[in-house]
Parts: C-alpha cells; sequence; structure tokens
C-alpha cells in the first residue's frame, strides 16, 4: 500500500488526474455549447436562408399580380359602365331616328316654329328672381338672342 500511496502523490499520477478532470470540465462545458448551439444547426441556418431568399424573390411579383388584379377590376367596371353607355346611346340614337321625336326637340332647344304658328318666349317661374326679372342663362336663351349679346358685348369693347 505504500506504493499506492506513493504512486497517488506522484507528479505523473496527480497530472494524469489532472488532465482527466480538465477532460471532463472541458467535455461538460462543450456538450452545453453544443447543447445551446443545437438549436440553429447549420442545416436550420440554410433553411432560413433559403426560405428569405424565396420571400424576398416572390414579394416583387406578388405585389405585381395584386396590382394589376385591382387593375384588371377597375378597367371591368369602367367595361360594364361604358357598355351601359353605348346602350344608352343607341336608345337615344334609335328616338332620334322617329321624325316626331327630332321636331319636338328641335322645337324646344331652337325655338323654332311651324309656318303658320306664332312663337312666344315667356319666363318660367324658375328663372325669375325675387323681383321679378328674369335671370336666364345662355343655354335657356333662344340662339338668336345670345348671338345678338355676343356681338353687342363685342362691341362694346
Amino acid at each position: 500500500m505504500a506504493v499506492k500511496d506513493r504512486d497517488r502523490f506522484s507528479t505523473a499520477t496527480r497530472l494524469r488526474l489532472f488532465g482527466e478532470q480538465t477532460a471532463e470540465r472541458v467535455y461538460r462545458s462543450q456538450t452545453k455549447r453544443q447543447a445551446r448551439r443545437s438549436r440553429l444547426t447549420g442545416r436550420a441556418a440554410l433553411l432560413v436562408l433559403v426560405l428569405c431568399s424565396l420571400v424576398v424573390a416572390l414579394a416583387y411579383p406578388m405585389r405585381q399580380y395584386v396590382s394589376q388584379r385591382a387593375e384588371i377590376d377597375d378597367l371591368q367596371r369602367r367595361m360594364v359602365q361604358h357598355r351601359a353607355d353605348v346602350e344608352r346611346l343607341r336608345d337615344e340614337k334609335a328616338r332620334w331616328q322617329d321624325p316626331a321625336f327630332a321636331r319636338q326637340r328641335i322645337r324646344e332647344r331652337l325655338h323654332y316654329v311651324m309656318p303658320g304658328e306664332t312663337g312666344f318666349t315667356m319666363p318660367g317661374s324658375d328663372t325669375s328672381t325675387r323681383d321679378g326679372t328674369a335671370d336666364r342663362s345662355a343655354a335657356d336663351r333662344p340662339w338668336y338672342t345670345n348671338l345678338l349679346e355676343g356681338v353687342d358685348k363685342a362691341d362694346a369693347r
């Protein structure tokens, strides 16, 4: 036993024990570090990089897709509106083909009278002001009144 006690206190034995203890500590710290590092392995980092690059690569085309879909919806809405306008204008054109309708509109707008008729232009209740004077816009007056008024204004300059 004396040899074992002596071996126990020898430098080589102490160094060997010290090395083993140190190796155990290093091994424990490496496993702790690996446990911390194992959360983000190389594969996971590569996966995150690939996903980020896909998001970046698809962001612009998706934005373009959404804006083009909105533009297509707007164009379809306008197309429906234009088709309704075309139908309305076709109906109006068909009405203007009727001579009675055309005669009526011409008489109203241009204040034409048929031969033998006497034309009167009277201010309506909606065109009078409070003091009773007529306040009519250029569209409500006969065309010849507007023409003469324009000549008078040009002469006044």
